[in-house]
């Protein structure tokens, strides 16, 4: 059986480890390109095109895979089974229609919920306490083919994106070993989704990460654990990008008087932040053009004075 595999995060690398791990025969390997990364731009290849070229297997990475040079370059492969995990791209009829087993998607959330790009980041976001991964076969519409299996993950209180990252790409390559032997010897029981269960977690943009002094202390939270590690909440101080890596709700009562995103002190444990239902502690942060730290650290030759607020003076 020819298989073809389809990713481009470091999400989709136990999977198709796996895959190989279990003796299926990788064909290729379909990769997003390789984008501009740092200060300097420098080109820089996905980690699934990394662990394919590390593995001996060959990578294709057509910049839209509705072209018809890349469709052609699929059919070409003769795959039998087209397996995809966060390749970030939606396949066209054409390339869906060439495996006779179909295309199959390991998707980062318990389906119909959370459809999208951003599954794992919004639901803890929006305050989940559990989320999972479902293969899928894969439709023409935007994660809506019938479900073939499904594994449910607890999302801890200190869970951030990354820590939930590494938990579901583990829990997807695992689900895709127990899952495959069914879909090869035809017994699969393909599930339709009920459409009126469907929600939707589209791709993050900046609005999303800018913190909102006026929501809860623990809406804002679960904001900044949603962003971390990777794009980050900020706020503006001074009129300058201040982002928020890490913090915690505070316990004590909101202060009277006090408007949202006013700090009410800073000390050695970092900044306490008054928001629109309760406070919030600032544990580790990033200046304007400096590298992230412990609250505490800067603290130590920053002025910060009680009764300055976040968000004064900032971009629109």
């Amino acid at each position: 059986m020819r298989i073809v595999f389809m990713g481009t995060p470091e999400f989709a690398v136990p999977s198709l480890r796996l895959l190989l791990e279990q003796k299926y025969e990788v064909v290729a390997v379909v990769s997003q390109p390789d984008r501009p990364k740092g200060r300097k731009k420098t080109p820089t290849p996905p980690p699934v095109k990394e662990a394919a070229l590390s593995l001996g297997l060959p990578v294709l990475q057509p910049e839209r895979m509705r072209s018809p040079e890349a469709v052609a370059a699929i059919a070409e492969l003769a795959p039998d089974l087209i397996v995809t995990a966060a390749y970030g791209q939606i396949l066209p009829k054409g390339v869906l229609d060439l495996p006779r087993l179909g295309c199959i998607n390991v998707h980062g959330s318990l389906l119909p919920k959370y459809r999208g790009g951003a599954p794992i980041q919004r639901s803890i976001i929006n305050g989940e306490d559990k989320t999972g991964v479902t293969i899928m076969y894969m439709a023409e519409g935007l994660d809506t083919g019938d479900m073939i299996s499904a594994v449910e993950v607890a999302i801890e209180d200190h869970d951030t994106s990354g820590t939930l990252f590494e938990k579901l790409s583990a829990a997807g390559a695992e689900l895709l070993g127990n899952t495959l032997p069914s879909i090869l010897a035809g017994t699969a029981v393909a599930v339709p989704q009920n459409n009126e269960e469907a929600t939707y977690a589209p791709n993050l943009t900046r609005d999303d990460e800018r913190i909102d002094w006026g929501k809860s202390a623990r809406a804002i939270y679960n904001q900044v654990r949603g962003l971390s590690p990777m794009a980050g909440a900020f706020t503006y101080l001074g009129g300058e990008v201040f982002k928020v890596w890490a913090c915690s709700p505070v316990a004590n009562k909101d202060k009277v008087g006090a408007a949202p995103g006013t700090i009410i002190h800073a000390d050695n444990l970092g900044i306490t932040v008054q928001t629109g239902q309760g406070q919030l502690l600032l544990t580790e942060i990033q200046p304007a053009g400096k590298r992230a730290m412990a609250a505490a650290e800067w603290l130590k030759g920053a002025r910060l004075e009680a009764g300055s607020r976040f968000d004064e003076g900032g971009a629109v």
